[in-house]
């Protein structure tokens, strides 16, 4: 499907009909046919200065009959005029990358973060299907730096009238911690940070203190768990080391500069709402070969309008199929509160799809850690899996799998495969 640079994930969804029109009409960036693909290249746009490496979204039509062989500079030609340049007879086009087009301060000016773009080494990307906003996870100085996490409308700027201007689109570090964008000013429920590289995300869904605002789970490299409120800012969730860290840890040789990843799953219909548990989170741990269950509760806070997720019990789902898991996906969406659902969002009693790095095989398997089939691909030499994803349809059902290939080797080359669903 695509070569030539790309890096980290893929994620593909369904449209839906908030979106903005002009951004969905067909061969148009968010064409519903089109998958999102996370590179480490800013494909030749220019480099938004001091705020983290090169990083892109490209947005692919994968429906032709053969390879894409995208050109590793073809968006140099970026401006006012051609804001989201494309190639190849437009089947790929920039969506977004950490570039000074793209800065929060374009459409907020007076946000903490105003100097950052809102993609920068990418990791990770949730999607909301209501109301058409993606959300990338970016470790843009490495896993160590600090982290960020972004807002991004439809022309791949950080979020246009936000709820909260002192935030914006973007949240990096401590700066737009929720001690320091609330208004009144209100100390973290949780305390947390991006103080390390945000390597994974998902969509939770409405605030629980009632305000209807989105929260989106950002795992760090440092294994804490933040929450984001578009309105209150960033709180923790849990503290570091609850899922293995990422810190310090590389794919083998010759694979060793390649970034470590991994995948997050939101599964709004927890089995143990009655310990008071009403979400769960699945992270896959590579180094580990395992995937953490994290149920979540609602904490109360001094005031009602103050609530926000914590953390309830972790275990852990163990299987000699596990090997280097770097990505999940659901086999089927969540199709039944669109409104609050994302391509990380998983359907009621749904399984999920695991793609192992170690062995280039994806595992299907059920929420209690049943193996339902394996599949082997084939990458080629010194080539691995890094991502994942399902392009499904209105009602969920997935239709196609894509994966996200990095080699061979140290190469910066990298690939993207459709395969069939099993």
């Amino acid at each position: 499907m695509m070569q030539e640079r790309e890096r980290s994930l893929a994620s593909a969804f369904t449209m839906s009909g908030k979106r903005s029109v002009r951004s969905t009409n067909p061969g148009k960036v968010l064409d519903p046919i089109r998958i999102l693909v996370g590179s480490s290249s800013n494909f030749g746009a220019p480099l938004a200065l001091s705020v983290g490496q090169e990083g892109s979204f490209l947005s692919i039509d994968p429906s032709g009959p053969g390879i894409l062989s995208v050109p590793r500079d073809f968006a140099q030609s970026v401006s006012l005029s051609d804001p989201q340049p494309s190639t190849l007879g437009g089947a790929v086009q920039m969506f977004s990358a950490n570039s000074p087009h793209w800065l929060n301060a374009v459409n907020n000016p007076k946000a903490n973060t105003a100097n950052y773009a809102g993609v920068s080494n990418p990791l990770g990307l949730s999607n909301n299907n209501a109301f058409g906003r993606l959300w990338p996870a970016n470790a843009p100085f490495g896993d160590s730096g600090v982290g960020s996490s972004s807002i991004l409308d439809p022309t791949g700027l950080p979020l246009a009238g936000p709820p909260n201007p002192v935030i914006g689109g973007v949240y990096v570090g401590d700066r737009t911690n929720r001690d320091k964008v609330a208004a009144p000013q209100q100390p973290q429920v949780i305390p947390g940070s991006l103080s390390t590289g945000a390597v994974g995300t998902a969509l939770l869904g409405p605030s629980p203190d009632g305000s209807c605002k989105a929260i989106f789970a950002v795992v760090t490299a440092d294994g804490a768990i933040v929450q984001e409120h578009t309105l209150k800012g960033l709180d923790g969730l849990a503290p570091a080391g609850t899922v293995q860290p990422l810190l310090g840890q590389s794919w083998g040789p010759p694979n060793q500069f390649i970034e470590p990843r991994l995948g997050v799953l939101m599964n709004p219909y927890s089995p143990n709402t009655q310990t008071g548990e009403v979400e769960q989170l699945f992270v896959s741990e590579p180094f580990n070969n395992t995937i953490a269950v994290i149920n979540l509760k609602v904490v109360p806070a001094t005031t009602p309008n103050n609530q926000v997720f914590g953390l309830g019990s972790v275990s852990r789902i163990m299987s000699p199929s596990l090997n280097l898991p770097v990505d999940l996906a659901a086999v089927q969406r969540d199709a039944d509160s669109i409104t609050w659902a994302s391509n990380t969002t998983l359907d009621d009693g749904s399984d999920f799809y695991v793609a192992n790095r170690g062995n280039n095989t994806i595992v299907r398997m059920k929420q209690d850690g049943t193996v339902v089939a394996v599949r082997r691909v084939s990458v080629g030499n010194n080539a691995s899996l890094n991502g994942i994803t399902t392009w499904t349809s209105v009602d969920g059902e997935t239709k196609k799998i894509y994966v996200t290939v990095t080699g061979p080797g140290n190469s910066k080359k990298g690939a993207v495969l459709a395969l069939p669903a099993f």
